[in-house]
């Protein structure tokens, strides 16, 4: 019996995606173009709100590019913007007939009745250039993904920034009157008063701390040092409570040191009021498990998320927060601790590997927009100093 043999390719399947994209057209929208380009050619009101949407490399057809970039270099020099300052300033560049003459450009202006809908056009155009963008971004993380060169996080790390930029792109808003923002204001003056704590942020839960503080700020990165075994992961564990718990809002715990069913075990037990060695061993009296079951009632609905990869990496731990951040909105990022983090591989000693970490982490604060607790050990300095044994900037290792 004869058997026939298949040939079977062996080429990636990614590789035969990013082919057949490129033979695709890319989205465009021809028509919402030469809608903006016509608005701006019959009616100057058109050219400042288009640029305040969009620039050059929004348009799909380069013609259209030229056009659009004659159009804002006129009204730069604050000259008339219409059929014939356009047409002289396209032949001046010796591109008038590269854009289609100046019939194209009559053409352009009779495309529209009004620039009435200037703004709704531009939307257009500047989504389909979201895609274009979003397609070459993809495109180049494949090319990079099969060069391989470089470290693998590295490729990753640039690869999520990418796409993390590209996302948080938005229309930009234009001017809005006083009178509205006033209007928010106040309503944020009378929430304020009555809070009564004049807490702004996001509280911690102690009093005292949100008194000096008030409250976690938005891109703020909060260090909270001590030496080991003085109460660092506790302290945090009880403020993720509290906000998650009591505010409702989402907390992502990264734990380098403890395993995760470490950390729920000593958030129990601090929820339920027990005594966590007996627990451990066994030997928690019947008497208490009603507590137990409340606690876990309680933080079961928490909307906490906790990570206990160990050795994490600064670019997998900046790449991990956002995706959590994407996915599940989270209101405060709390990572124990900060030695434990794997800096850079290129610096010179382990201080410069700690600075960089924390600058790693004031930036992700920032560009993730919530604040960040990092948990860090201070030096044996504070215990060997005389007198004043407060912590100074100078005893984080």
């Amino acid at each position: 019996m004869a058997v026939s043999k298949k040939s079977v390719t062996t080429e990636p399947s990614g590789q035969n995606d990013a082919m057949a994209t490129s033979e695709r057209l890319p989205p465009q929208a021809i028509e919402a173009e030469m809608s903006v380009l016509g608005a701006m050619l019959i009616e100057q009101d058109a050219v400042s709100k288009a640029i305040e949407l969009l620039d050059e490399s929004c348009f799909y057809k380069e013609a259209h590019r030229k056009i659009y970039r004659a159009c804002v270099d006129l009204y730069d020099r604050n000259e008339a913007v219409d059929l014939v300052t356009v047409s002289a300033e396209l032949k001046k560049r010796k591109q008038l007939d590269e854009v289609g003459g100046s019939f194209y450009l009559t053409e352009l202006a009779e495309s529209v009745p009004s620039a009435a809908n200037v703004d709704y056009h531009a939307k257009i155009v500047l989504e389909k250039s979201l895609l274009r963008k979003l397609i070459t971004t993809a495109t180049n993380i494949i090319s990079e993904s099969y060069s391989a060169e470089g470290d693998v996080f590295s490729i990753i790390d640039r690869a999520e920034q990418t796409i993390f930029n590209l996302s948080e792109r938005r229309l930009r808003r234009g001017f809005v009157p006083i009178e509205n923002i006033l209007h928010e204001t106040f309503e944020e003056i009378e929430k304020a008063h009555n809070r009564k704590e004049g807490v702004t942020g996001i509280p911690s839960g102690f009093d005292e701390l949100d008194a000096l503080t008030a409250g976690f700020h938005n891109s703020e990165l909060i260090i909270v040092a001590g030496r080991p075994s003085m109460g660092k992961t506790a302290f945090s564990l009880n403020i993720a409570r509290n906000v998650a718990v009591d505010y409702n809002i989402p907390v992502g715990i990264f734990s380098l040191e403890m395993a995760n069913y470490q950390l729920a075990m000593r958030m129990l037990c601090s929820e339920a009021r027990v005594n966590s060695h007996l627990l451990r061993t066994g030997r928690l009296p019947e008497s208490e498990f009603p507590k137990l079951s409340i606690a876990v009632g309680n933080l079961a609905e928490a909307p906490i998320y906790i990570d206990d990869s160990p050795a994490l990496a600064i670019l997998e731990l900046r790449a991990k927060a956002r995706r959590l951040k994407a996915e599940k909105n989270i209101g405060l990022l709390i990572v124990d601790y900060m030695q434990l983090i794997q800096g850079p591989k290129n610096v010179e000693n382990r201080q410069q590997e700690i600075s960089m970490i924390s600058r790693s982490l004031k930036a992700l604060a920032k560009e993730l927009d919530v604040p960040v607790i990092a948990l860090s050990q201070l030096s044996r300095a504070v215990e060997t100093r005389g007198g004043d044994k407060r912590p100074m900037l100078s005893d984080l290792r």
